[in-house]
C-alpha cells in the first residue's frame, strides 16, 4: 500500500515562492498560501504576485512547487557562487593555458656578441 503524504508543508497565509516555472508564473515569484486541502496528497492554492497591481490565483500545487523565500533566496545565492567559481576555475585554465604556451614556445638565441668574420 503505498505510504500517505498527508502533513502539510506550509501552513495557511505563509508567504512562498514559485521552486520553477509554472504556467503563466516564473520561477521565484512570491505569493502567499490561500488554501490548503486533500486527504492523501496535500494541494496547494497560492495567491502570487503578477506583478502591475494584478494577481495570479493557481491551485492544485503540490510542495514541491513551492519553496521559502529564505531558502529561495540561499538557492539563488548558491548559483551565484557556483557561476563565480566557474567563471574563476575558467580564468584560471586560461591563464595557465597562456602560460604553458609562452613555456613552450622556443626562446630566442642570445647573440654571443662577438663576429664570425
Amino acid at each position: 500500500m503505498a505510504k500517505r503524504n498527508d502533513t502539510p508543508v506550509f501552513s495557511q497565509h505563509q508567504k512562498v515562492v514559485a521552486a520553477h516555472d509554472l504556467p503563466g508564473i516564473p520561477a521565484g515569484t512570491p505569493g502567499k498560501i490561500l488554501l490548503i486541502n486533500g486527504l492523501s496528497w496535500v494541494r496547494y492554492r497560492v495567491l502570487f504576485d503578477g506583478g502591475d497591481k494584478r494577481a495570479i490565483e493557481r491551485g492544485m500545487l503540490s510542495a514541491g512547487d513551492l519553496t521559502t523565500p529564505e531558502a529561495w533566496a540561499a538557492a539563488q545565492q548558491q548559483a551565484r557562487a557556483e557561476v563565480r567559481e566557474a567563471e574563476r576555475e575558467a580564468a584560471r585554465a586560461a591563464a595557465s593555458a597562456r602560460g604553458a604556451v609562452a613555456s613552450a614556445a622556443p626562446s630566442p638565441v642570445p647573440d654571443s656578441g662577438g663576429s664570425a668574420a
